[in-house]
């Protein structure tokens, strides 16, 4: 998936500001993400790419550049 893509999803799934998704944006302390937004923006990309990710990878998902790495070397 594209970072526009991942971004899209973000913005809808958190309900953050479009300007506040970057590939370093950390998704817990940058745009609000607790572990229930975590959850449901995982199902949401999942969702969206047809990729399933990991329940262990899940943990090293940190910034929205780690998504967009793992989404493009598993798609």
């Amino acid at each position: 998936m594209k970072f526009e893509e991942v971004r899209d999803i973000i913005v809808e799934t958190l309900g953050c500001e479009e300007e506040q998704v970057t590939l370093e944006a950390s998704l817990a302390d940058d745009l609000g993400a607790d572990s229930l937004a975590a959850v449901e923006l995982v199902m949401a990309l999942e969702e969206a790419s047809g990729i399933k990710i990991d329940d262990a990878d899940v943990a090293g998902l940190k910034t929205v550049g780690d998504i967009v790495n793992y989404l493009d070397s598993h798609k």
